[in-house]
């Protein structure tokens, strides 16, 4: 029978997580302090240990280091509801097999296990990484505790050590370009360059050879030759923004580099060899560039070894207050803090924010200018961002429905309503008349437009315009 320890000091956690894995038939033990499950590691030999950061005495990360002189082989999976960058980047340094942000499933713990165990018996041990010194992880670089924003800190932790092309993708203002920084200064190439290249910014004629470098002559006004981007960040990282603009051409010579790590630049012959690792980024959707034949599916499937993607900030509106208190912080003038109400807050998480992070940023400096060393206000803030399309469409409808659903569950004294229905009896009049409207009052063709039944369209009619005299049997 397997055996597993269960460090935590959080009494329904430890409970649920020793139900659940001697359910499984596993021989479980519990311990409530870092020294208890320490002093239990020396007398017996577990296979996983679940280990929680925060405990009363030893931290959870320090017990790590102590788990793995005591038994280096033993799998460790860290949980902790108080995550960030510099926490996971520590734990898979650390040798911890996997990293769980709470609340977490138990069956993702119980997956967790099952493959600690697994690679046990294969006699593989965790991926072990020693820290060549004590980083400075700023890890309020990178502001986050929602469980999608842990996801990504465990991502930046587990493929920063490697080779691997990185490709993260997200929409604008997202903070891809933070990440790509994080992978760096995380990666055994911190000491060399990162070089960041936006590829939308360069001269749609020079892609190729601003990338690459160029020979004297190699075309007019080449005076003399010139090193590329690529060549400059040998050692380092390069981070291409925007991958989708690069020129179908270029990509082919991206890809050798990727291939052979070797250029050739513009007007040259002999190739040069280079040690650069490419982390790349875009808000477009790639695979469909690759469908429509605008990007090499080869260079896609190349770029897209290690996929990092990040949420945009109404995924994660728990954060807002995080990342308002880290901005403000930076706005401050002369040591005197900016306050910022427990209503404005409220707002803040309420607003739609189609720029996600940055727009957040440069609203909160906004407000700062205006309020004058007062309290921040909603009156303070510049009028949300109008995005014209269908993205900025569906993101202002969700946040309505947000805000509204809010609204209607602020007083829990309430009796709970149909909240359901209320909501079916506002929006399908407004979408039922509206797709009527724009087909001509065409019945037939709007049941199509609308995914339903000629017979559902007809009660929708009768429902919300009981005087239109709808029939009741079947058009013709």
């Amino acid at each position: 029978m397997p055996s597993i320890l269960i460090i935590d000091d959080e009494e329904p956690i430890a409970w649920a997580l020793r139900r659940a894995f001697e359910r499984e038939k596993y021989r479980v033990a519990v311990a409530a302090t870092a020294e208890d499950g320490l002093a239990q590691s020396r007398k017996q030999v577990f296979d996983v240990v679940f280990l929680d950061v925060r405990l009363p005495g030893m931290d959870g990360l320090t017990a790590l280091n102590e788990l793995k002189k005591i038994v280096p082989t033993v799998a460790v999976i860290v949980i902790t509801a108080h995550g960030n960058l510099n926490t996971a980047v520590k734990a898979v340094e650390g040798g911890a097999f996997d990293y769980l942000a709470k609340p977490f499933d138990l069956a993702q713990a119980i997956d967790g296990a099952k493959r600690a165990i697994t690679r046990h018996i294969d006699h593989k041990t965790p991926a072990q990484a020693e820290p060549d010194q004590d980083i400075d992880l700023s890890p309020d670089a990178i502001i986050g505790r929602s469980p999608t924003m842990q996801l990504v800190f465990k991502r930046i932790a587990l493929v920063a050590p490697t080779t691997a092309c990185v490709l993260i993708t997200g929409e604008s203002g997202t903070g891809k370009e933070l990440v790509a920084r994080a992978t760096h200064a995380n990666s055994p190439r911190r000491d060399k360059p990162f070089l960041p290249v936006h590829i939308a910014a360069l001269n749609p004629n020079l892609v190729e050879s601003e990338l690459f470098g160029h020979t004297r002559g190699a075309f007019t006004g080449a005076e003399k030759a010139r090193t590329g981007l690529l060549g400059l960040a040998d050692g380092g990282t390069v981070f291409l923004d925007e991958l989708a603009d690069i020129p179908l051409p270029v990509q082919a010579k991206l890809l050798r580099v990727l291939e052979r790590q070797e250029v050739i630049p513009v007007g040259g012959g002999e190739s040069q060899s280079v040690d650069v690792r490419v982390v790349s980024a875009t808000h477009a959707d790639l695979s469909t560039a690759v469908r429509d034949g605008r990007f090499r599916h080869d260079l896609f499937f190349r770029l897209n070894v290690y996929p990092i993607h990040l949420p945009p900030l109404r995924d994660r509106v728990d954060d807002i207050p995080l990342l308002a208190e880290h901005f403000l912080r930076k706005f401050g003038v002369a040591n005197r803090a900016i306050i910022l109400p427990a209503d404005t807050l409220t707002f803040l998480k309420s607003r739609p924010w189609p720029g996600n992070v940055r727009e957040l940023r440069n609203a909160l400096e906004h407000a700062a200018i205006e309020a004058r060393g007062s309290p921040l206000r909603p009156e303070h803030f510049p009028e949300p961002t109008a995005i014209v399309g269908p993205a900025g469409l569906v993101d202002r409808l969700k946040s309505l429905v947000t805000e509204w659903v809010r609204e209607r569950t602020a007083n829990r004294e309430i009796e709970p309503a149909d909240l359901y229905q209320q909501l079916l009896d506002t929006v399908e009049p407004a979408i039922l008349d509206e797709v009527l409207r724009q087909l001509d009052g065409n019945r037939l063709v709007a049941a199509r437009w609308l995914g339903l039944a000629r017979a559902t369209v007809r009660k929708m009619i009768r429902k919300y315009h009981p005087s239109s005299n709808e029939p009741e049997g079947d058009e013709t």
